[in-house]
């Protein structure tokens, strides 16, 4: 009996050994410039991962590993991923095949549980570096910015996303779907506006690492960087929305990292290289590019902040500070919008609300429209010139002489009527065709 019995003991040990891992899931998210791989696994992993060509697959072989669900299979939208199969090798390891459509760079790396998942093997797959392609969109926006002024550009950066969902509502919501939402209906009301063109950071639903996010805007030589998001509390009764800029603390410890970067610097500090400077000129320069971009943003979260106490309750009244990631970038001018708070019932119903969401993009933008008129980028359409009004002037010869519209300088200066007064001042909007 005990024979029979430590043969059992052995076998189970050995079963539970050959099968230490189950591959409970398998999630694919894609982005426009990579494709994430996510396996929901038991417990961590060990692996490894080869690509093989003709045609061209990853193999990533899991050491005593299995799988029992159906294979969760890309979209056509992918770039990178076609299919995905797996087979069991040896009796106990696993064998997850990923078909691709081209030749791909490739990564992985483990995640320990959350909140909202177990333990994951992470699979990254991208492409060639995008740095030709980022050339020629700068050309041509020099040549263009050369000929004629330019729209005032406005990253907006829909938070988390894939992989990262956020925080989640009472009913369910995720903080990562309705910002997208809300950064989609931001976006179409910026682009409504003349002088003012809006760029996505994030268009779906996949993850992006948040200095990607920065780089992003970089890359589209944004003048501003709005970031969205939805709080949320243990206590469902804390309500209102924030904004937010980098705090001081957080501006020294991103000055310090971009500093020890600046000797392999591709990053630009507006528009000056740090890479061939000494180390006392390169501070100098970092820090009034930092000062002006803090300056400016504080400027235009108050605008917004403003804005938003017209739509509804605020959670704090003044502009906050923090070491947010994403409100790091020295030579871009960064807010982040916390809308609501998710995690109020209330509050979660309003953000899906296409109503509520259409106030808080007036809100913004109202915000935004205060701060361009006073200080837009030069060469920008938005850039305005100061005229006082002299004796015997008129709306329509003042119109006239910076060859305007009459109509757009009576919207641009807010006025009911074309009754102008002696020594009253009027901005004079960019001229182009208005």
């Amino acid at each position: 009996m005990r024979y029979l019995l430590l043969n059992f003991l052995l076998f189970f040990l050995f079963s539970t050994y050959s099968h230490a891992a189950k591959i409970e899931n398998i999630r694919v998210w894609a982005a426009p410039d990579s494709t994430r791989v996510v396996f929901d696994v038991s417990e961590p992993v060990e692996h490894t991962l080869s690509l093989l060509t003709e045609p061209y697959r990853t193999v990533i072989d899991l050491k005593d590993s299995s799988i029992d669900k159906t294979l969760t299979q890309p979209g056509s939208e992918d770039k990178f991923l076609q299919r995905i199969r797996s087979a069991t090798r040896n009796q106990h390891d696993l064998r997850v095949v990923l078909d691709l459509k081209k030749f791909v760079k490739f990564k992985s790396f483990q995640l320990k549980p959350n909140k909202h998942y177990g333990h994951r093997l992470v699979v990254d797959l991208y492409g060639k570096d995008n740095e030709d392609t980022n050339k020629i969109v700068n050309i041509e926006q020099e040549v263009t910015a050369a000929n004629r002024p330019r729209d005032v550009i406005i990253a907006l950066d829909a938070g988390h996303g894939g992989e990262d969902p956020g925080a989640k509502g009472p009913s369910g919501t995720y903080e990562k779907d309705v910002v997208l939402k809300i950064a989609k209906r931001l976006h179409d009301t910026i682009n409504k506006e003349r002088g003012m063109k809006a760029v996505m950071v994030r268009t779906g639903d996949y993850y992006m690492p948040l200095r990607r996010r920065i780089e992003k805007a970089r890359e589209q030589r944004a003048d501003l960087f709005i970031s969205i998001h939805a709080d949320a509390f243990r206590d469902r009764r804390v309500h209102g929305s924030s904004v937010y800029v980098l705090s001081q603390r957080g501006a020294s410890s991103e000055a310090a990292r971009w500093l020890a970067e600046s000797e392999n610097a591709s990053d630009l500090i507006g528009g000056v290289s740090l890479d061939n400077k000494d180390d006392v000129l390169a501070s100098v320069l970092l820090d009034l590019s930092q000062t002006a971009s803090l300056e400016a943003s504080i400027d235009i979260a108050e605008r917004v902040l403003k804005g938003l106490k017209g739509v509804g309750k605020v959670h704090k009244r003044t502009v906050q500070s923090a070491g947010f990631a994403v409100l790091k970038s020295p030579d871009i001018p960064s807010i982040l919008v916390e809308t609501a708070f998710i995690s109020n019932p209330d509050e979660e119903r309003k953000l899906l609300s296409s109503q509520h969401q259409t106030k808080m993009a007036n809100a913004i933008v109202a915000g935004l429209h205060g701060y361009f008129r006073e200080f837009a980028p030069e060469g920008t359409l938005l850039a305005s010139r100061k005229h006082i009004i002299s004796r015997g002037e008129t709306l329509s010869t003042i119109a006239q002489q910076y060859k305007v519209s009459t109509d757009s300088l009576r919207q641009y200066n807010g006025l009911k009527g074309d009754l102008v007064r002696v020594g009253q001042t009027i901005s004079i909007p960019g001229s182009s065709g208005t």
